[in-house]
């Protein structure tokens, strides 16, 4: 009860406070996705050498551990991987495209005043600008509370589909995994689906902190919906955690959209890099179905 009177209380003075000027904030967040089952995998791979595994998990390190930028005012945001300077030919179109996959890349906009959002991605060359409506969560507030960052925060679980172009929620599968009676590899139809080689859960179970002291229906990535901003997300294998928040700075930030790139909706996107994936396996087919290659 005394969680509850503070936040409200709180809440009230902020509203004050800001009510006569334009609000901004910032938001530091560190994207961090397990990658143990594919290390699994490189460490049983007699193949592999040593040099080689290191190599593949530097390379993985910077695909699934990120750092990004969240801009917000009380009804967009911009959320953006923060740019750094790279070594000549580390981001090439293979690079890009699996940091796509993998969360990273483009500027994802956010307007919860009209519950949509855009995105730019670049798949295959292609640039691409998504276009939809803002998915709507059904939050289950629990009682649970932490401090993150100096701030009071309350936890919050909801269940989401997943999207088929996220692969930060891919599973390779075991040989002994595989439907019984699957053939082999070598013996497959060129026309089978890469993704028979993954598991890849319909559904996930989104753990995720908010503080009311900083009330806007705000988060990182596609996550908004409760009343504070989101400073940490959990999905089982991708924790966002934010790591600094600056309020009301001298230096505003423009909160607009991107567009540049083809229009289209989330679930035209899913199925266009579905698509093009499965194009890929067959085309490698020859070399034994289809080839994850991290480009040196």
């Amino acid at each position: 009860m005394k969680n509850i009177l503070y936040s409200s209380l709180f809440l009230l003075a902020f509203i004050i406070s800001n009510a006569q000027n334009g609000f901004q904030g910032m938001a530091v967040y560190e994207s961090k996705t397990s990658t143990s089952d594919i290390k699994t995998r490189l460490q049983g791979n007699k193949e592999i050498t040593p040099d080689m595994q290191k190599m593949i998990e530097d390379r993985m390190k910077k695909m699934f551990e990120k750092t990004f930028i969240l801009n917000f005012d009380k009804s967009a945001s911009i959320y953006k991987e923060e740019e750094k300077l790279d070594a000549p030919g580390q981001q090439g179109q293979g690079m890009r495209m699996m940091s796509s996959m993998m969360g990273g890349g483009g500027t994802y906009y956010k307007n919860v005043k009209d519950k949509s959002y855009t995105v730019d991605k670049e798949f295959m060359g292609k640039e691409f600008l998504v276009k939809d409506s803002l998915p709507k969560l059904n939050w289950k507030m629990e009682s649970e509370t932490r401090m993150i960052g100096g701030y009071n925060c309350f936890k919050a679980t909801a269940v989401r589909p997943v999207s088929k172009s996220d692969f930060r929620n891919f599973k390779l599968k075991k040989e002994a995994d595989k439907k019984e009676g699957e053939p082999k590899t070598e013996e497959k139809d060129k026309k089978t689906n890469f993704m028979d080689d993954f598991d890849m859960p319909k559904e996930i179970t989104i753990t995720a902190w908010y503080t009311p002291e900083i009330p806007v229906n705000q988060g990182p990535e596609s996550y908004w919906g409760l009343p504070g901003l989101i400073l940490e997300v959990n999905d089982g294998k991708t924790t966002i955690l934010c790591s600094k928040v600056v309020l009301n700075s001298k230096d505003k930030v423009e909160i607009k959209a991107p567009t540049n790139g083809k229009v289209i909706s989330q679930k035209d996107y899913d199925e266009t890099v579905t698509k093009k994936m499965e194009e890929m396996s067959e085309m490698n087919q020859g070399r034994g179905g289809m080839q994850f290659r991290i480009n040196h």
